[in-house]
């Protein structure tokens, strides 16, 4: 395998556009949600002052996306409730602002505030249609059917509106949530619009983290209408256990700035066991992952067989050959590997499910470790996340749904959002547990729960998690070398901080190969270049 190793050219400003929607963090239920902005009406916030503010800020954003000179026919379709109000307002303050505004009510029976603003909509003199049909061609429709909280299924005449508003062919913007997607669990409610964007309003509701909704929420963005701390705090407490990756949460545990006298063995010792003479390639892959994530000493145990090749490959890295099994699998590690030496240790890419031994020796280790693709293979045979009882340093584990079902076939753990699935894992397990997907969730076993929805179909491909392996293998050497004297929590805390961290920079870089590339042409050669550019993009 021939690595290629010129610069990524590409243009990573375009794949970091959605990224830049602000520092919020929480991830919120309906419940949540409800009774944060009853927090807000408790302490004296008009119900219209909310609505006026928040839609002023959604047609700020229409209009800087959606300019007047391109998408000058706009269509409003509002509900009954308050999601139509904002609608309504904002229908509103396109036409003050020049676009030739039209709006459909479907529902007869509306919520006082929303009747109100309709009826000064027909006052301003912008057209409301009795129905779909009579709406005139349209650059843009907004959707504001019902949003957040919808508990029973659309049917008959409005599933009959939601078709209609799929034959439009023009951009649609759906205000809060698409309507029909339930907001806890991401499940369709019969039908659901299929928003080419989504604007989430206040804080991020759960159906965004969900893989099954992301196929109808398009591309996401936060609106901020500034939610007081205290309103969120007085619900979610002053620390969220359930959170949603952002930039400046990721630029906080970069393991950055460097100190002006470092020196490489104060950055971290990393130790990969992987490859096999079937799976050579995953070795190489892995360590281009570790090799971008800055760490400064990076050891590779691998096969005999694949030793020279892999020197030819990563001259920086020491390549340590393995006795091996005839299939060319390591056999075990050799007697002079000293483990302890290491600030981490990831294992698993291209082993094979012969290397049990080199997969027990790791366990055994006092360092913090990392296991994926079939080092959590071997790990289900040993008994799977009792296997990592006796552990004292801390354990990161990366599986895909598949590993994921082999190593927890408890029922706890068979839940289909990700991120109810990987906080049983992680409680059960006592370890940090990352589950893949295209939303993917991290979980610690205190029942926080991160979720790194950056992700592209682009990593649909071999290798990608081996990128992914390293990268975070990498970071998790750093961290732990920079605090030697720390208790098992802090460790704890630690791991998952650079679990986040490489999720959130390895799906982020795929979506700038993608960008450059097509989903078609990011390949884990090509992907690893794109790691430091992106990185020094979002250090800019």
């Amino acid at each position: 395998m021939q690595l290629e190793h010129q610069p990524a050219t590409g243009t990573v400003t375009g794949a970091l556009g959605g990224l830049f929607d602000g520092p919020l963090d929480p991830v919120v239920t309906a419940a949540q949600m409800r009774a944060i902005e009853g927090q807000l009406f408790a302490a004296g916030m008009p119900v219209a002052a909310l609505m006026e503010k928040v839609a002023s800020r959604i047609a700020v954003w229409i209009v800087r996306h959606f300019p007047l000179s391109r998408y000058p026919r706009v269509a409003v379709v509002a509900g009954p409730g308050h999601n139509g109000g904002d609608a309504l307002v904002v229908a509103r303050e396109l036409a003050a602002q020049g676009y030739q505004v039209q709006v459909h009510s479907p529902i007869s029976r509306l919520k006082p505030l929303t009747a109100d603003h309709l009826k000064y909509i027909d006052y301003l003199g912008i057209p409301v249609a009795e129905t779909v049909a009579d709406l005139g061609p349209c650059d843009l429709l907004i959707e504001g059917l019902f949003g957040f909280g919808l508990e029973r299924p659309i049917e008959g005449a409005i599933a009959d509106l939601v078709s209609a508003i799929h034959d439009l062919d023009c951009p649609v913007v759906s205000i809060d949530l698409p309507s029909g997607l339930h907001t806890d669990s991401g499940a369709v409610l019969g039908t659901a619009v299929r928003a080419t964007h989504t604007l989430c309003l206040g804080l991020w509701k759960r159906a965004f983290c969900q893989a099954g909704a992301l196929a109808y929420l398009g591309q996401s963005h936060l609106i901020d209408f500034g939610i007081p701390p205290q309103a969120i705090a007085a619900e979610l407490g002053p620390l969220p256990l359930v959170r949603r990756a952002t930039l400046t949460t990721v630029r906080a545990k970069l393991p950055l700035p460097r100190l002006p006298d470092t020196h490489k063995y104060r950055v971290g010792q990393l130790l990969l066991v992987a490859g096999s003479r079937a799976y050579g390639g995953a070795a190489l892959l892995t360590a281009l992952g570790a090799r971008a994530s800055g760490v400064g000493m990076l050891t590779l145990a691998v096969p005999e067989s694949l030793r020279l090749m892999v020197v030819a490959q990563l001259p920086e890295a020491l390549v340590v050959g393995c006795p091996e099994t005839n299939s060319g699998a390591i056999a075990r590690l050799p007697d002079d590997l000293d483990l302890s030496r290491y600030d981490a240790i990831a294992c698993g890419p291209g082993l094979s499910r012969q290397a049990l031994p080199a997969v027990e020796a790791v366990l055994g280790s006092e360092a913090p470790l990392l296991l994926d693709a079939d080092g959590l293979n071997l790990l289900a045979e040993l008994g799977g996340g009792e296997a990592l009882a006796d552990r004292q340093s801390p354990t990161v584990l990366t599986p895909h749904r598949g590993e994921f079902k082999r190593l927890f076939p408890d029922p706890l753990t068979a839940s289909e959002d990700a991120g109810a699935a990987a906080v049983a894992a992680a409680r059960q397990s006592g370890a940090v547990v990352l589950l893949k997907g295209a939303c993917t969730a991290i979980a610690h076993p205190d029942g926080t729960l991160w979720y790194v929805p950056e992700s592209t179909p682009a990593l649909a491909r071999g290798g990608s998690g081996d990128l992914l392996t390293g990268l975070i293998g990498g970071l998790l050497a750093q961290t732990e070398s920079s605090s030697r004297e720390k208790s098992r929590a802090t460790s704890l805390d630690l791991a998952l901080d650079a679990a986040l961290v490489g999720a959130w920079w390895h799906g982020v870089a795929a979506r700038a190969a993608a960008c450059d590339r097509t989903v078609l042409g990011v390949d884990g050669p090509q992907l690893a270049q794109y790691l430091n550019p992106v990185l020094a993009q979002v250090l800019a």
